[in-house]
């Protein structure tokens, strides 16, 4: 008879290839391994007859230890992996009370501060794949992704393979982008992917840049432009989208644009652009 651990070792095995062959990304299989165990560590009983108040009062320690409702987001979506898809489950018997989320707005860039942003990129790599997250809407894990070959000049399109959801997308090109890029090329020559890391001596294709090193370009050059928002790599992202909504592009574009499955995750750079703020007189005008 398999020992407890045993067992859960062999759960655990069995829902990273599950997650694996349903196209779970890699980030993703990550996470739900790490909380995975760590409720392991935190039950100590048989995990046979697991209940779901002992779920619960997981979720409530999470809580009580001042874990973020991301965190616990994310723990319930593992835990009910496990439950649900590995050990099979009845949803009706495990189901668990998600905490409300809160509704942030995201932080964006204005075209002033990304201007002053690459202005401080004297690096032709750097500039280039900062430039192109902004120039395309990109998310990091696109833009390590391209492979020399996605970018098509002729249609002036960049296509986006297996993004979020493992969907497709192309997304535009601009011209101006279009000369950066060329300028990159003729410099670096990458072979396979269009922004590659060091290679070492056993690697046989080039290895992808690093999202570390993409965060690390962008928070040096944050602090050489005196921008002090709290900006990272998505919110380029962030910052693509609000301009083109305040340029008019409506959000259905911008919706296929971005490749959001939703609207309504699109409708929140309505939020985010000030254009309808800017035509409001504060009445303090009117006293002093």
């Amino acid at each position: 008879m398999p020992t407890e651990y045993q067992k859960r070792t062999f759960l655990k095995e069995q829902m990273l290839k599950e997650l694996a062959r349903k196209g779970y990304s890699q980030n993703t299989i990550r996470t739900y391994n790490a909380m995975i165990g760590k409720f392991f560590n935190y039950y100590s009983g048989c995990i046979n007859t697991l209940k779901r108040e002992e779920v619960m009062a997981y979720l409530q320690a999470l809580s009580d230890q001042g874990y973020s409702d991301s965190f616990q987001n994310q723990a319930i979506n593992a835990i009910k992996f496990l439950l649900e898809k590995i050990m099979k489950r009845d949803r009706q018997v495990y189901y668990i009370d998600r905490p409300k989320k809160a509704h942030h707005l995201p932080v964006v860039l204005s075209k002033e501060e990304i201007a002053k942003l690459l202005g401080t990129l004297s690096n032709n790599k750097h500039y280039a794949m900062i430039a192109l997250i902004y120039s395309c809407g990109l998310r990091i894990s696109e833009l390590l992704n391209l492979k020399i070959g996605d970018i098509d000049s002729d249609r002036m399109i960049i296509r986006i393979d297996e993004s979020k959801g493992r969907k497709d997308r192309n997304v535009t090109l601009s011209e101006k982008m279009l000369k950066v890029l060329r300028e990159y090329y003729k410099m670096y020559k990458p072979k396979f992917y269009l922004f590659e890391g060091q290679c070492s001596a056993t690697d046989e294709t080039p290895p992808k840049y690093s999202s570390q090193s993409v965060q690390k370009i962008l928070k040096r050059a944050l602090k050489s432009a005196g921008i002090l928002k709290n900006a990272t790599p998505h919110t380029l992202r962030h910052s693509y989208a609000t301009h083109l909504y305040e340029a008019g592009v409506d959000l259905r574009s911008i919706q296929v644009l971005l490749g959001h499955s939703s609207s309504k995750t699109t409708e929140i750079y309505t939020h985010v652009s000030t254009l309808h703020l800017k035509n409001i007189k504060s009445p303090l005008d009117d006293i002093i």
